[in-house]
C-alpha cells in the first residue's frame, strides 16, 4: 500500500473520494466531513484533473474509456499517497453513453461518443414509428438526438455485430465501476437519461424497444441512487497497493449530483447547472408528463432522494469553448478572462443567437455558424473577439431567463431567484448578465457542484447524514456563495434585448 503520513485532521468524521468526469475532463476530489465547536463542515480537496475527450476513427466518434479507467486508477492511488483514508468512492458522469458486456464480462469495443453523427434524422424517425406523445409520455424527456434510445436504435437499424455480442449494457459510471469492482449495477438517475425507463412505474419500456429492434436482455434492474456497489476488486488492490475501498452508486448522472449540492433552503427554486452544458431545471416530487413540457422540450430526470427534476438542456459553454478552440487553432490563444475582458467592452445586444439552434450541436466551425445565423436573422455579423464572447454569453443569460419564466408557467410556481452552480459560475460576466436578464437575484455556488453532490450521496450511504436536507444544509455551512443583483439602470435595455431575442429566436 502506497505509504503516507495520514491527512486526518482535528475532528474528522468521515472521508469520501469523488470522481467527476465531465466530457472535457476528469476530476479526482476527496471530501472530509469536519466536525467542532462551530459546527459540521464538508472540506473538498482537489487531488487529481485531466483531460478528456472524443477520438475519432472509422468515421466515428468514440470515448477512450480503458484510458478514462486508468486516470481513475490513478486518482484512487494518489488520495492514498497524499494521506487520505477514503471510506468510498463514487463516479458521476455525463448522461445517455454506454459500453456493452460481453458473455465473458469483456468490453465489446469503445463506446460511442454522444455527438457522434451516427444518430442524425433519427428523432423524426423514431417518432413516426412511435409517436412524439407516446415517446414523451413512456420517456419523460426533452427529444434530444444523443439520448441512448436514438443511439441504441441506430446500431440496431445497422445490424452492429456489438448488439448481437453483448450480453449487458452499462452506462458509462457503471461501466467505469465494473471495472474496477467486477460488480454489475444500474444507477436510476442515469437510467432516466436514457429514453428507456418508464418514468411512472421506474422499470424498462421493453415493449418499446421490442418496436425499434433493441434487445431488451441488455439492460439489468435499476438501483437507486447511494447504493453500495462493492471493494475494489483483488487485482485492482494489488494493482494500486490501495485497500478495498467501497464503490457507491451515487446519482451518477452529473446533472443529478450537481442538483443535490444546490444549497437550497425549503422552498421551491429553480437552479442552473453551468458548464459545457447548461441544465436549467426545478425539483419535483413526481414527473410532469404534459403536452405543454413536451412542447416546450423539458426533460424528467430521476434525481437523489427520491426527487425529480425537471429541466431543460441548454447547448451552454460549448459554443463558447468552440471558438476558443478554433482561435487557439488560428494562432489567436486567449485565456478566460482576456476574453470575458474583451466581452465586457464590446457593445451589448449588437447581436444574438439561439444557443440551442442544432447547428451549434457539431459544427466544422462554430464561428462560421455563429456568424451565419446573424446573416440568417438580419443581424450584423460579430466581428471581433469581444463581440462573438458578448454574443454567446448574452443569448445564453435571455436563453436562461426563457427558461425560467417557462418552467414557472408549467408548475405555477414562483421563484425568487436562480441557484447556479457549476464551473461556469467563475463566469462572472455570466452570472451578473443572468441576474439582468431574469430581473431577480442569482447565487452562484458552488463551483464543484457535482463532485459536492456526488460526496453528498456518499456521506448519506454511510450514515452520516441523514438525507438530502441535511446533506444540503452541509453544502451552505460549507461553500461561500456570491450573490448577483440585477442593476436597475441596465433593466429597460434588458427587457428590449428579451423582446429582440423572442423574435430571433421563438418560445422554444
Amino acid at each position: 500500500m502506497p505509504q503516507a503520513a495520514s491527512r486526518t485532521p482535528p475532528g474528522r468524521r468521515a472521508s469520501v473520494l469523488a470522481f467527476d468526469l465531465g466530457a472535457s475532463n476528469g476530476r479526482a476530489l476527496v471530501g472530509e466531513l469536519l466536525e467542532d465547536r462551530e459546527g459540521r463542515r464538508l472540506a473538498v480537496t482537489e487531488i487529481h484533473r485531466f483531460p478528456n475527450g472524443p477520438v475519432e476513427t472509422c468515421g466515428h466518434l468514440y470515448w477512450d474509456i480503458l484510458r478514462l479507467l486508468q486516470k481513475v486508477k490513478a486518482g484512487i492511488r494518489k488520495a492514498f499517497l497524499e494521506g487520505f483514508r477514503p471510506e468510498s468512492f463514487g463516479i458521476d458522469t455525463w448522461g445517455v453513453d454506454f459500453g456493452l458486456i460481453d458473455r465473458n464480462g469483456e468490453l465489446v469495443g469503445n463506446p460511442y461518443h454522444y455527438r457522434d453523427s451516427q444518430t442524425d434524422g433519427l428523432i423524426d424517425e423514431v417518432a413516426a414509428l412511435v409517436g412524439r406523445r407516446e415517446l414523451y409520455e413512456q420517456g419523460g424527456l426533452q427529444f434530444m438526438p444523443f439520448n441512448t434510445i436514438y443511439q441504441l436504435y441506430a446500431m440496431a437499424k445497422a445490424r452492429s455485430p456489438r448488439l448481437d455480442a453483448a450480453e449487458t449494457l452499462l452506462l458509462t459510471p457503471d461501466l467505469i465501476a465494473y471495472l474496477l469492482t467486477g460488480r454489475k449495477v444500474c444507477e436510476f438517475t442515469m437510467a432516466t437519461t436514457t429514453q428507456l425507463l418508464h418514468p411512472l412505474t421506474k422499470t424498462w419500456n421493453t415493449a418499446l424497444m421490442e418496436r425499434l429492434g433493441i434487445p431488451s436482455r441488455l439492460f439489468l434492474d435499476v438501483v437507486p441512487p447511494g447504493t453500495c456497489i462493492g471493494p475494489l476488486s483483488d487485482a485492482v488492490c494489488r494493482e494500486l497497493g490501495v485497500p478495498p475501498v467501497e464503490a457507491v452508486a451515487v446519482a451518477t448522472h452529473d446533472t443529478e449530483s450537481a442538483a443535490a449540492a444546490v444549497p437550497a433552503g425549503g422552498e421551491p427554486f429553480v437552479y442552473l447547472v453551468c458548464g459545457t452544458w447548461s441544465l436549467l431545471g426545478t425539483e419535483l416530487d413526481r414527473p410532469l408528463l404534459t403536452p405543454q413540457a413536451m412542447e416546450l422540450a423539458y426533460s424528467n430526470e430521476g434525481g437523489a432522494g427520491g426527487t425529480w427534476q425537471l429541466l431543460k438542456n441548454i447547448m451552454g459553454l460549448w459554443i463558447l469553448q468552440e471558438c476558443r478552440r478554433e482561435w487557439e487553432e488560428q494562432g489567436l490563444p486567449f485565456a478566460w478572462s482576456d476574453l470575458v475582458d474583451a466581452a465586457r467592452k464590446a457593445p451589448p445586444f449588437r447581436s444574438l443567437i439561439d444557443p440551442d439552434d442544432l447547428r451549434f450541436y457539431a459544427p466544422d466551425s462554430m464561428l462560421e455558424e455563429i456568424r451565419g445565423f446573424c446573416r440568417g436573422t438580419g443581424q450584423p455579423e460579430p466581428e471581433t473577439q469581444g463581440q462573438v464572447v458578448r454574443c454567446i454569453l448574452e443569448s445564453l443569460a435571455l436563453r436562461y431567463r426563457q427558461a425560467v419564466d417557462q418552467l414557472e408557467l408549467l408548475t405555477g410556481r414562483s421563484f425568487r431567484g436562480l441557484h447556479m452552480v457549476g464551473g461556469g459560475i467563475q463566469n462572472e460576466l455570466l452570472c451578473r448578465f443572468t441576474a439582468n436578464a431574469l430581473a431577480r437575484p442569482v447565487w452562484a455556488g458552488p463551483v464543484e457542484a457535482s463532485a459536492v453532490g456526488n460526496m453528498l450521496v456518499q456521506l448519506i450511504a454511510l450514515g452520516h447524514c441523514r438525507d438530502l436536507r441535511e446533506a444540503r444544509a452541509l453544502v451552505r455551512d460549507s461553500f461561500p456563495l456570491a450573490a448577483y443583483e440585477p442593476d436597475p439602470a441596465e433593466q429597460s435595455s434588458w427587457e428590449e434585448a428579451r423582446r429582440k431575442f423572442a423574435g430571433i429566436c421563438g418560445a422554444g
